[in-house]
């Protein structure tokens, strides 16, 4: 079973992946204060932050950066571009023209060069003197960029994925005041599922927790699960959440409907805001599969099923946002 489950394979794989919830009511669930122990969220959460990233950031959904215009964001504090040529390759650079200080993020591309709205200065794929451009990596659901810093790596580190061929991936982003590792302890704490998202969650139940001190074979959380479809009915999985990086965690169905779809949480620091907190996007991925006949009908419509995914994570992220500034706060008072 992909991801290392030690659960059973299901050979049979039922007709009808619904199942009527037999749940109790919110303030009637097993309380999960005791389980979510502090000190073992921030073991793993130290552990993500020691991974190494090789310098990558997630800039943007690859479907935002489009042919033809340039695609402006702050990361970790610099004005980035990012732009594609006249073959579609991903290309990113300082968002500042080196001419006068022109801001890129809204120049039109011309020949597969950015051009400044200013003065018509042009800049190539290749750079020129005094503007040199960043390594860039579309993976073909996000596009990345590489600043420069220490221990750079060729590509980012990725977790699980199924195969883009045959999925159907969609990316939300919403900005929160604070920083990445308050958004990856977020993801690092599955207890808090069914409580702060009782409309999209049900009996959730934490199958397995890494130790504090555990080999990164063992890192894991490994979750069960039932996804709300309506007030009565939910799909029932298993989830396996894993951090390949520092910035991300990447939760991955492991058994049951949709068997290695994934969900990829990115944390990616802006600048301060007005108020001088920290900002932070979180740009989150939903990968999904499945073999499904109705899955394929679910493709042939993406631009109508591709914003209802998103919806459905900026909800979601309404509540954990609050969460993770939440965290922030506490942890800076």
């Amino acid at each position: 079973m992909r991801g290392g489950a030690s659960l059973a394979q299901v050979k049979d794989r039922p007709t009808n992946p619904l199942r009527r919830l037999r749940t109790p009511a919110w303030e009637r669930q097993e309380p999960a204060w005791r389980e979510a122990s502090p000190a073992l969220i921030d073991a793993a959460l130290h552990r993500a932050l020691d991974r190494p990233g090789g310098g990558w950031f997630v800039l943007a959904g690859s479907r935002e950066v489009t042919r033809g215009r340039a695609f402006g964001r702050i990361v970790d504090g610099r004005e980035v571009v990012a732009w594609r040529d006249d073959d579609g390759t991903l290309h990113a650079g300082p968002g500042a023209c080196p001419h006068l200080g022109a801001a890129l993020c809204d120049a039109p591309v011309h020949d597969g060069a950015l051009v400044c709205r200013w003065h018509g200065l042009a800049l190539p794929p290749g750079g020129r003197p005094g503007w040199r451009t960043y390594p860039a990596h579309d993976d073909g659901v996000l596009a990345w960029v590489q600043l420069p810093g220490t221990s750079p790596s060729d590509a980012p580190f990725l977790g699980p994925r199924p195969p883009l061929t045959g999925s159907l991936s969609a990316v939300a982003t919403v900005v929160g005041r604070c920083e990445p590792q308050d958004v990856v302890a977020n993801r690092l704490d599955p207890w808090h599922g069914a409580w702060l998202h009782p409309y999209s969650f049900a009996s959730l139940r934490v199958v397995s927790a890494p130790p504090r001190d555990c080999p990164p074979a063992q890192d894991r959380f490994l979750v069960e699960v039932t996804f709300r479809v309506s007030r009565r009915w939910g799909v029932p999985v298993h989830a396996a959440f894993t951090c390949p990086d520092p910035r991300t965690v990447t939760m991955e169905i492991v058994d049951g409907e949709g068997t290695g779809s994934v969900v990829e949480t990115h944390a990616t620091p802006l600048r301060p805001g007005p108020d001088g907190l920290p900002r932070t996007a979180v740009i989150e991925a939903t990968i999904a599969s499945s073999d499904r006949a109705g899955f394929r009908h679910a493709r042939r419509v993406a631009g109508v099923v591709r914003p209802l995914m998103e919806h459905t994570a900026r909800r979601l992220w309404r509540d954990d946002i609050d969460y993770a500034e939440r965290r922030y706060a506490v942890r800076t008072s």
